[in-house]
């Protein structure tokens, strides 16, 4: 049962009519963010019992649509209060009456901060908690309030590097197209209705015209059934009232596969500053479409051309945004580890060494993989896929790649390079290709160290290819069974491939899917506020180099001295 006298929490139901909906009879992106907004406002003002504003949203990720007749529900509470300012989670819920399913829309997180009366000065009293998961939730908010106060510099330095890109920028691939056309320029009066019991411009009214016009921009981009997948993280820079005229620009940045990123700027003018020319900036905001066809499926955007300076900054701006919400998205999480391993059978070598290695060049042959970070002999890819993300990392290296391969394939070497792995030892030598290894990783946020079973199957190329494979799988091992010194994780498909370049270099890749249990090693990096990744290939890069420095002969020794007599 709900605990509706819960101090701070709120629910909204709303059944969709059809004044609510778009032209396809789906609830309309805009107005939900109007109910998503007024519902957490009230939680904040039943939690404070005074007054409070919007200060900024977090990302808003839409998992389901509604259509006209169902029924929504909107669930917001406080899930921590700071001095003057509330963390609001909010919950989105659609049930279709006739089935009685239930289905998540969103879950959201917004901050509110409390008006004072007069000179009083506001101190928020703590939240009350009552459950294992209120707790969870509390200890949570003060992780991602860390990151809402550090994402203006995170961005600001993303762009610093941001001329790394421009080798990777896609403006002259074929079809790549302008942005010039997707210009948008709309304007509203507010009006009484329009406003809030502060008699300030309503936040979620603000929020629902500027979904109207990013709308209006990504389908002049690309004419289709377009919705709205997400809305990044915005916070609200300055106020408006009653009379004031709101002027929305809106404008596409950049896309990625089969997302388009629209930008849109908001200016107030009272009276005077109108015809003076002279806005206000009280908001920007980057929202995210998806598009699908009359057979409902999804749309590959084209590539975007940049051509003024304005382009490339608004360009690479979208790509850094895209790293943050990664970072958001999948770190400030807390996902069960869901087993994906599976119990060693000698009998079954052949079969289970060629699918780890089959999964691994499966995974790297997908399309759409997008470029996050890019350095002189570095660079970092994603690849997201519904809740799935995976990392490519590629690396130049003046090292032979059957050099490289050796070394490689030997993960009892790895610690040597990687900060990751404490240890790694040998605990079945299966084949001259195939291992197995038990793997000690340092703990996490104070945790216990963490450990896996591995298998490493290598290959070598075909006579017609120049791709070296080593492939990694966790799997179930008796002789290995788990400690309570170390929490048993699961890597669920990685390793390297090897591509010689000539007979002296080659880029190595290293390519793996997240689990719950490798994504906190990545946690930097995705959202973009350390460069762990770029660290360890650095050294990565190092250690190959140095041993073919050391003589190609001393490498190929080091690396056959771990090897079993076959």
């Amino acid at each position: 049962m709900e605990r509706p006298g819960t101090p701070g929490e709120v629910h909204m139901s709303q059944a969709i009519q059809p004044a609510h909906a778009n032209a396809r009879g789906e609830l309309s992106a805009g107005q939900l963010l109007k109910w998503i907004d007024t519902t957490a406002c009230l939680a904040a003002e039943k939690h404070a019992g005074v007054s409070c504003v919007t200060a900024s949203v977090d990302d808003i990720q839409f998992e389901e649509t509604a259509r006209v007749g169902q029924v929504i529900t909107i669930k917001a509470k406080v899930t921590r209060a700071f001095s003057t300012s509330m963390e609001i989670s909010i919950r989105v819920i659609v049930q279709d009456i006739l089935t009685g399913i239930e289905k998540v829309i969103s879950v959201a997180f917004s901050t509110f901060v409390a008006k004072p009366v007069g000179e009083e000065k506001i101190h928020l009293k703590p939240v009350i908690l009552l459950s294992e998961q209120d707790w969870e939730e509390h200890n949570l908010a003060s992780e991602r309030r860390k990151v809402r106060l550090q994402h203006e510099d995170t961005f600001n330095n993303l762009m610093k590097e941001s001329s790394k890109f421009e080798g990777a920028v896609c403006g002259e691939e074929e079809g790549a197209v302008a942005t010039r056309g997707t210009s948008v320029q709309s304007i509203e009066l507010v009006l009484p209705p329009h406003a809030n019991h502060h008699g300030n411009t309503f936040g979620g009214q603000i929020m629902a015209w500027m979904e109207t016009v990013a709308t209006i921009s990504a389908s002049r981009l690309c004419p289709a059934h377009l919705f709205l997948k997400s809305v990044d993280m915005f916070k609200f820079r300055g106020p408006s009232t009653i009379g004031d005229r709101l002027v929305f620009s809106a404008i596409v940045n950049n896309t990625f596969q089969t997302s388009v990123e629209v930008g849109v700027r908001v200016e107030a003018f009272d009276c005077r500053e109108w015809s003076e020319g002279r806005g206000r900036h009280i908001n920007s905001a980057f929202l995210i479409y998806n598009a699908v066809d009359d057979q409902e499926e999804l749309i590959t955007f084209p590539r975007i051309k940049p051509i003024s300076k304005d382009d490339f900054r608004r360009y690479q701006g979208a790509i850094a945004r895209k790293r943050i919400r990664l970072g958001r998205k999948y770190v400030i999480s807390h996902k069960e580890e869901v087993s994906f391993s599976i119990h060693w059978d000698k009998s079954k070598q052949a079969s289970l060494s060629n699918a780890n290695v089959e999964a691994l060049k499966t995974l790297a042959a997908k399309s759409g993989w997008e470029i996050s970070s890019a350095l002189e002999k570095i660079k970092i890819y994603t690849l997201e896929e519904k809740d799935v993300l995976s990392v490519w990392v590629e690396k130049q290296v003046k090292s032979p790649a059957h050099l490289a391969y050796h070394l490689l394939s030997d993960y009892t070497k790895r610690p040597l390079w990687d900060p990751h792995y404490i240890a790694c030892e040998a605990k079945d030598h299966v084949s001259k290709d195939d291992q197995i290894y038990h793997v000690i990783c340092p703990n996490i946020n104070g945790g216990k160290p963490k450990d896996f079973v591995v298998l490493v199957s290598r290959r070598k190329p075909p006579r017609d290819g120049n791709t070296y494979v080593v492939a990694t799988k966790s799997v179930i091992l008796p002789s290995v069974p788990p400690s309570p010194a170390y929490i048993r994780s699961e890597a669920v498909c990685s390793g390297f491939l090897i591509k010689a370049v000539d007979s002296s270099s080659c880029t190595v890749s290293y390519v793996s899917q997240m689990s719950a249990s490798i994504l906190p090693y990545f946690a930097g990096n995705l959202g973009g506020w350390s460069n762990s990744i770029e660290e360890t290939a650095a050294s990565c890069i190092r250690f190959l180099e140095k041993a073919m420095e050391d003589g190609p002969q001393s490498g190929m020794e080091m690396a056959r001295s771990q090897l079993p007599a076959i």
